[in-house]
């Protein structure tokens, strides 16, 4: 009982705020197309928030350890907050520092809150640690779960009610700052350890220059993110003019990726036996 309890209290924050990331995934080229932007300008404006992420994402460990893990995590819900505020300005510098905001933020939701929750877990609580792949396990369900009603109610909010591209955006404030009171409220505070940030990025670098199978994994998953965001750009430029509903369309993308690593867990089950190779 104590450890569902524990779960709960981590899943009401965590889970909202996928919910508020999800939410923007349907309508967010389509914004910038309503106003007025250009396909090249649009591409700056991804291009910002991609390469935002990826310098965040060197030193947000680092961050998070030494800010606290909790910190973080209500630092996400602030600065993503104000990142779906930035879209309803049609200034574009304002919308470029939306993107970096952006990038910041995906780099905190992918770090602080596993971090608070694996330290709490083991270190305050001494839960089993072969428990820690449970509540991950079903974190990632009920993440397929969000994305695919996310888009659903992207369409609603866009569509249905008439409020525009912008209106999933705002939707996602609410629930942004749900999240972060629910951390402040129920979330004790931890920390890592510090490390000197030029220790670990020498670290990684060696690891992956001494490690040829590092190396290979990682351009393998280079080629594929480099895909995946090429299309992501590409389908609502591609689907919008035909009249498709964007929101209906992102849930079907969600629910295929559910369906495809629910065959992938078949597929290794021992049932069947096919290797990852």
């Amino acid at each position: 009982p104590a450890f569902r309890r524990f779960q709960r209290g981590y899943y009401c924050v965590y889970l909202l705020a996928l919910a508020a990331d999800w939410l923007q995934g349907p309508y967010l080229y389509k914004l910038y197309q309503h106003y007025r932007f250009l396909e090249g300008q649009i591409a700056i404006l991804y291009v910002c928030g991609f390469a935002s992420s990826v310098l965040f994402g060197l030193f947000s460990s680092s961050l998070v350890d030494r800010l606290g893990r909790k910190k973080s995590c209500v630092l996400f819900s602030f600065t993503y907050s104000i990142c779906c505020l930035t879209k309803l300005s049609r200034d574009y510098l304002v919308l470029v520092a939306g993107r970096v905001l952006g990038g910041l933020s995906t780099a905190l939701l992918f770090s602080a809150f596993e971090a608070w929750y694996i330290h709490e877990h083991v270190e305050r609580y001494d839960f089993p640690t072969e428990w820690i792949a449970v509540t991950f396990s079903q974190a990632a369900f009920w993440n397929n779960i969000i994305a695919v009603g996310a888009g659903g109610a992207a369409d609603f909010f866009a569509e249905w009610l008439g409020l525009g591209p912008v209106a999933p955006f705002m939707v996602s404030v609410p629930l942004l700052v749900l999240s972060g009171v629910f951390a402040v409220k129920n979330w004790d505070e931890n920390y890592g350890k510090k490390r000197a940030f030029s220790k670990t990025c020498g670290d990684g670098l060696k690891c992956l220059l001494t490690d040829r199978r590092v190396l290979l994994l990682g351009i393998i998953q280079a080629l594929f993110e480099s895909v995946i965001y090429i299309f992501i750009f590409l389908w609502t430029p591609v689907l919008d003019p035909h009249g498709a509903p964007l929101g209906i369309v992102f849930s079907s993308f969600m629910a295929a990726s559910m369906l495809g690593s629910l065959l992938y867990h078949l597929a290794i089950s021992k049932r069947y036996h096919l290797q990852p190779v």
